[in-house]
């Protein structure tokens, strides 16, 4: 498989913050706040989709490891977004940068690793 990509791509997601993402309803915290989980999800997505339409058909990529700091709390109905740069690549083994703000400040910080994989035959493998 030929990467068609390299280090430097980033990716910007982003989503209005709804009581079902607070930490009171994930179960992470009692606060009606924006969960920490939920904001990982969202550095997640940021990086899957910093590469996944330069991927070849079939492939898709998995997240292996999260070192994330969540630095200040978002009220409900605030806009949040992550940003994703690609900053390594080794072999199959991709490391993002990412970063979380709402309006008004940086909200979360830290690196995430995700993995290439075959689709097809990382599902086979789970039989």
């Amino acid at each position: 498989m030929e990467l068609r990509f390299k280090v430097g791509l980033k990716h910007k997601e982003e989503k209005i913050v709804s009581i079902d993402d607070t930490a009171k309803v994930f179960g992470s915290g009692a606060a009606e706040v924006f969960a920490t989980p939920m904001m990982i999800g969202l550095m997640e997505a940021a990086s899957m989709n910093t590469i996944q339409k330069l991927l070849p058909d079939g492939y898709s990529t998995v997240g292996i490891s999260v070192n994330i700091k969540h630095i200040s709390a978002t009220a409900v109905g605030k806009k949040v977004y992550a940003e994703a740069e690609l900053v390594e690549i080794d072999r199959k083994r991709l490391v993002f940068k990412v970063e979380a703000y709402d309006e008004d400040k940086k909200i979360g910080e830290g690196i995430h690793e995700r993995f290439i994989i075959q689709e097809e035959k990382f599902m086979e493998k789970l039989k």
